[in-house]
């Protein structure tokens, strides 16, 4: 069964876990004493980047802590990248207070069952192909790619186009 085709017109911010949703579902552990090592797709970088200079607020929460995954995000023009966050929902909560937004404005993508108290009260709860299959119960749309293989992009595609922000000037094709 196909499933409908939400309104991401109705999207006014987004945020985003990392660990299989903006990387890949693995990581690779160095023998050394040192973080994981995470994968980022440069399409979903770029998307996010033009969906910031488009104005909206995207976040990024994440349990995991990294000082690459800080700096690639801030880079991109992210303001708020929120990690080493245990219970996430609290952490939404002052995002959404400190930013004037309310669940109904929210897109937000995960994959795990961290993300579920989000996107069950989000207005626009989604998810990459191979998310838990809890997750992908409360999604309202699943992408077709999974995490960190431009899951990420597809949403955003989808959210700029329905505001009609895509590719409407030159903007567009800079970083």
């Amino acid at each position: 069964m196909t499933q409908p085709t939400p309104d991401f017109s109705r999207v006014r911010a987004l945020a985003f876990d990392v660990d299989g949703v903006l990387s890949a579902n693995t990581i690779l552990l160095p023998e050394v004493d040192t973080q994981p090592v995470r994968t980022a797709n440069i399409k979903d970088g770029y998307a996010m980047q033009l969906c910031v200079r488009r104005g909206f607020p995207v976040a990024i929460i994440t349990g995991g802590k990294s000082r690459a995954v800080y700096e690639r995000y801030r880079n991109l023009g992210l303001r708020d990248v929120f990690q080493s966050v245990s219970m996430k929902l609290p952490v939404y909560e002052r995002w959404l207070a400190q930013r004037g937004l309310t669940d109904a404005d929210v897109l937000y993508m995960g994959d795990d069952i961290p993300d579920y108290e989000i996107m069950a009260r989000c207005g626009l709860p989604c998810c990459p192909a191979d998310a838990a299959p809890e997750v992908k119960a409360v999604a309202r749309y699943v992408s077709p790619c999974d995490g960190g293989h431009g899951c990420v992009r597809d949403v955003i595609e989808r959210v700029l186009k329905a505001h009609g922000k895509w590719m409407g000037d030159k903007a567009a094709f800079g970083w």
